[in-house]
C-alpha cells in the first residue's frame, strides 16, 4: 500500500527531511521513485485527499470513467506501457466505438457538410507539415487564417477537444513538436493505475503547500500542519497553480522562471459525466455524437462507453470555462438539453446524476494541462531550469514534446530527480 498520512487538523514541529516533492500526480510520483532508487529519502506532499492529480478515475456514478487523463499517448515510447506491464495492469487499443454522428443544433448534419468539415479539420496537419516556422512562431489561428472566415473556425474547432484551447492562444511551434504515435487505454482506469504505481512512497495527503523559502542552504516548505525543512524541493504542481499565487516564494522566483510561466497558461479540456438508466434509444455502446452548431461551442458525447450506464460530454476552450464556472447543476441542465435535441426528449428521464470534476475551477489544477502562448515556445525548457541549485519545477508543462500527457509528466519528474542528484553529487 501507499504510505499516506492525512494530518490536517493537528500540528507538528518543523521536520528535517532530505527532499520534499510537492504534488502526488504522475510527475511527483516519478520524481520520488527516482530519488528513492538513488538512495534519497523523499517526502511527497499532496494537497488533495487522494493520489494521482489530473489522472483520476472517478467512481462517483457507480460506473467508473477517467475524469482526467484517459490515453497512454505515443505508446511506443510512453513509460506507462512498461509500468502497467510491471504491475500486471491490462492496457488495450483505443476502442473502435459504436459509430460517429454529427449534429447541427440537434439535427443530423448532411453528408456533404460532414465531408467539408472533415477536410477543414485536416488543414492543421497539412499546414504544419509545410509551413516554415524557423523565422518566427505564430498561433494556429494565424496558420489557418487564409482559409477564410467560414472554414478557419471549423478547422480550428477540433483543437477544443484535443488541446482544450482557442486556436489564437496556441503556439504553432509548440504544437508542431508534440509527439505522436499509437494510443492505448487502461480498461481499469488510468487514474487507478497512476495511484497504484505510487505504492511504498511516503505520501502525505491533505497537505496544501502555502509557501516555499529557498534563500538559505536548503528549503523550508510551509503547510497548515507545520514547516518542513529539506535539502531540496521538486515542485510538480500545475502551471495554473503556480500562476495563481497560491504558493508564496521567498525570495521571489527568478525573472527567467517568471518569464517562462508568463509564456504558458492552462487549457480547459472538460468532461461532464451523466449517470443514465433505461432506454438507450437504439444507440450502440461507444457511439459518438458531436454537436457542432457553432464551432466555438462544440461538444462531443461518448454514449454508454464499454456498455456502462454513463454518458460523457467533452468540450474545451472558453465554452468549457463558462460551463465550469456555472457549476455542476447548470452544466447538467445544459448537456441534457443538448442530448434531448439529438436523441429525443425522452432522454431526460434516463438521467439520474451528474459528475463534474471541472479542472478549470479546481484550486489544485486551475485547468486541464499547459498550453504554450504563441511566441513563447521556449517556455517549457526555461521552466525546467534549476533554481538556486535546490529547487526544481517539473511536470507535463516541462516535458517538451511529451507535454500535456501523463507520460510526459512522468519523464519530466524522472529528469528533475536526476538533475537534482547531479546538483547534489
Amino acid at each position: 500500500m501507499v504510505t499516506a498520512f492525512s494530518v490536517a487538523g493537528r500540528s507538528f514541529a518543523a521536520t528535517d527531511a532530505d527532499v520534499v516533492v510537492v504534488g502526488a500526480g504522475a510527475a511527483g510520483i516519478a520524481a520520488a521513485q527516482t530519488l528513492r532508487a538513488a538512495g534519497r529519502k523523499p517526502i511527497v506532499l499532496e494537497a488533495r485527499g487522494r493520489i494521482g492529480g489530473r489522472a483520476f478515475t472517478d467512481a462517483s456514478l457507480g460506473a467508473t470513467y477517467d475524469a482526467g487523463a484517459m490515453f497512454i499517448h505515443w505508446a511506443e515510447r510512453n513509460p506507462w506501457v512498461q509500468i502497467a506491464r510491471d504491475l500486471g495492469v491490462e492496457t488495450a487499443s483505443e476502442p473502435q466505438g459504436g459509430g460517429f454522428r454529427v449534429f447541427t443544433d440537434g439535427r443530423p448534419m448532411a453528408d456533404a457538410d460532414r465531408r467539408r468539415r472533415r477536410d477543414a479539420f485536416n488543414q492543421i496537419d497539412r499546414r504544419l507539415e509545410t509551413v516554415d516556422l524557423t523565422g518566427r512562431d505564430m498561433s494556429i489561428a494565424e496558420l489557418l487564417g487564409d482559409l477564410g472566415p467560414d472554414s478557419a473556425p471549423v478547422a480550428a474547432s477540433g483543437l477544443l477537444l484535443s488541446i482544450g484551447e482557442e486556436s489564437s492562444r496556441i503556439s504553432a511551434r509548440d504544437y508542431q513538436r508534440l509527439w505522436a504515435g499509437d494510443d492505448l487505454v487502461v480498461p481499469s482506469g488510468y487514474g487507478n493505475l497512476v495511484t497504484r504505481s505510487a505504492a511504498g512512497l511516503d505520501i502525505r495527503l491533505n497537505q496544501t503547500v502555502e509557501a516555499i523559502r529557498w534563500d538559505g542552504s536548503g528549503v523550508t516548505v510551509a503547510t497548515p500542519s507545520g514547516d518542513i525543512r529539506a535539502n531540496a524541493c521538486i515542485l510538480t504542481v500545475p502551471v495554473g497553480v503556480l500562476k495563481s499565487g497560491a504558493i508564496r516564494f521567498t525570495p521571489d522566483l527568478p525573472t527567467a522562471t517568471r518569464d517562462a510561466l508568463a509564456g504558458l497558461h492552462m487549457g480547459a479540456l472538460t468532461k461532464i459525466a451523466l449517470k443514465v438508466e433505461g432506454d438507450r434509444f437504439g444507440l450502440t455502446p461507444g457511439a459518438s455524437l458531436l454537436e457542432t452548431g457553432a464551432p466555438e461551442r462544440m461538444m462531443n458525447f461518448d454514449m454508454y462507453p464499454d456498455g456502462k450506464d454513463i454518458v460523457i460530454g467533452y468540450c474545451g476552450g472558453d465554452y468549457a470555462r463558462k460551463i465550469s464556472e456555472a457549476g455542476p447543476e447548470e452544466a447538467r441542465a445544459h448537456v441534457v438539453d443538448l442530448l434531448a435535441k439529438m436523441v429525443g426528449a425522452e432522454f431526460r428521464k434516463t438521467v439520474k446524476a451528474v459528475s463534474f470534476p471541472a479542472w478549470w475551477t479546481d484550486p489544485f489544477a486551475r485547468g486541464s494541462y499547459s498550453v504554450c502562448d504563441p511566441g513563447h515556445e521556449k517556455a517549457r525548457e526555461a521552466l525546467a531550469q534549476p533554481i538556486g541549485g535546490r529547487l526544481l519545477i517539473a511536470g507535463e508543462a516541462t516535458a517538451g514534446g511529451g507535454a500535456m500527457t501523463v507520460g510526459g509528466a512522468t519523464l519530466a519528474g524522472r529528469a528533475a530527480a536526476a538533475t537534482l542528484a547531479r546538483l547534489k553529487a
